[in-house]
C-alpha cells in the first residue's frame, strides 16, 4: 500500500502498523508508540496522554472493529503524516473514518487521531468503546 513518500523511519513504522492490522495481532503496537504519545478520540473534546494508554485504545478498538479495512493513504510533504482512509462496522452500523498519524523522525508514533461519520457509526462505537475502556480513560485523564 506504500507508494508514499515517507520519512524511512516513518514508512517502516506504518508498514509494521498495516502488518499488525492485517494479522489482527497489536502486541508489538507500543514499540511504535513514543512515551508521550496522544490519543485524539472523535467523541471526546480533549486528548488522552500517554503510549500505554493509546496502546490499550488501539488494542481495544482493533477488537471492536469488523470487516476492518483500509481504502487510501495520503501523506504530508514533510513524510511525517499519514491520513489513512477506512471502512468497518460496529454491530450492525458501517462507519467510514480516517486515522491521521503523526509520526517523530524516530518513525515513532506521536500522535494518532480518529474521525468517523456518518453520527450512527459514531454513536454505535462510542458506546462499545465506552462500554469496554470507559472506566479506564476516565482514569487515565484524571
Amino acid at each position: 500500500m506504500s507508494e508514499l513518500n515517507l520519512h524511512p523511519a516513518a514508512a517502516e513504522s506504518l508498514n509494521r502498523w498495516h502488518s499488525m492490522i492485517r494479522t489482527g495481532d497489536l502486541s508489538a503496537l507500543p514499540e511504535l508508540l513514543d512515551a508521550n504519545a496522544v490519543f485524539r478520540s472523535p467523541m471526546a473534546h480533549t486528548p488522552y496522554p500517554g503510549g500505554q494508554v493509546v496502546s490499550m485504545i488501539l488494542s481495544t478498538v482493533s477488537k471492536v472493529f469488523e470487516d476492518f479495512e483500509y481504502h487510501r493513504e495520503l501523506a504530508t510533504a514533510d513524510g511525517l503524516n499519514v491520513v489513512l482512509e477506512f471502512s468497518a462496522k460496529v454491530g450492525a452500523r458501517e462507519l467510514k473514518g480516517i486515522d491521521m498519524i503523526r509520526f517523530d523522525e524516530q518513525g515513532k508514533i506521536v500522535e494518532f487521531e480518529v474521525m468517523v461519520r456518518p453520527l450512527s457509526g459514531l454513536q454505535a462505537l462510542g458506546e462499545e468503546m465506552g462500554r469496554r475502556l470507559g472506566a479506564y480513560l476516565a482514569a487515565a485523564k484524571a
